[in-house]
């Protein structure tokens, strides 16, 4: 059965307006797409927890009229996995760009400083090298000015997972700043058991930085479209 809408998750500091570009070019290709501002990634709500997060994507994935395809960026892609874990049924296919799922009883995305209750944009040096390579200093300064501080109820959130039937649920995993290779290397390691345990995964490349709704609109909705 063919989802009925794609669902656009947003990493850190970023809310739905990240996916402008994107939603355009998949409603040009016939796909309904929903980006999601997140709880306390644009709503202005700094007491935001992970919990209220996975209630908004939810809201979403049962507000629409058949299944969804369920898309999460860098840290999002956890919260897309949460939704497949609590709506199996409803969720037909799960799309992670940039990232991989943390496992059940894990920290969301505690990766940088808390101060006064939100995890500001750390600014570039973090992201040094590949992940920041194709955003020039106009686009790296305008990102920094628009980020928004995450909340420290979403950063150090403790992930949870019951359903085993998640494990069912197709997952592909686009390739910006790491290689198909590589992501399979990991995976077989032993470093994302969640990807371990899932039964159908298919990786696909993009030439691009960690943000490729940023810098690649027209190939990540096409990569999209036709999942």
């Amino acid at each position: 059965m063919t989802a009925e809408q794609i669902v656009l998750l947003g990493g850190l500091w970023l809310d739905g307006s990240v996916w402008t570009s994107v939603a355009c070019e998949l409603e040009k290709r016939g796909r309904h797409a929903v980006p999601v501002t997140l709880p306390g990634q644009g709503d202005g709500n700094m007491s935001a927890t992970l919990a209220d997060q996975l209630t908004a994507v939810l809201a979403a994935v049962d507000g629409g009229p058949g299944r969804s395809v369920v898309v999460g960026h860098s840290a999002a892609c956890t919260l897309a996995w949460m939704a497949a874990d609590a709506r199996p049924g409803r969720v037909a296919k799960v799309v992670l760009i940039g990232g991989f799922p943390s496992g059940d009883g894990r920290p969301y995305a505690d990766f940088f400083e808390i101060s006064d209750g939100v995890m500001p944009f750390p600014g570039w040096r973090p992201f040094n090298g590949a992940d920041a390579a194709d955003l020039d200093e106009q686009a790296r300064q305008a990102f920094a000015a628009a980020a928004i501080p995450v909340p420290e109820g979403v950063a150090r959130g403790v992930v949870r997972l019951t359903d085993e039937r998640r494990f069912d649920v197709p997952v592909v995993v686009v390739c910006p700043e790491f290689t198909p290779a590589e992501a399979q290397e990991s995976i077989a390691a032993g470093d994302v058991p969640e990807l371990a345990r899932a039964k159908h995964v298919d990786l696909v490349d993009i030439d691009s930085g960690h943000w490729p709704m940023m810098t690649r609109p027209t190939e990540l909705a096409r990569i999209l479209a036709a999942v």
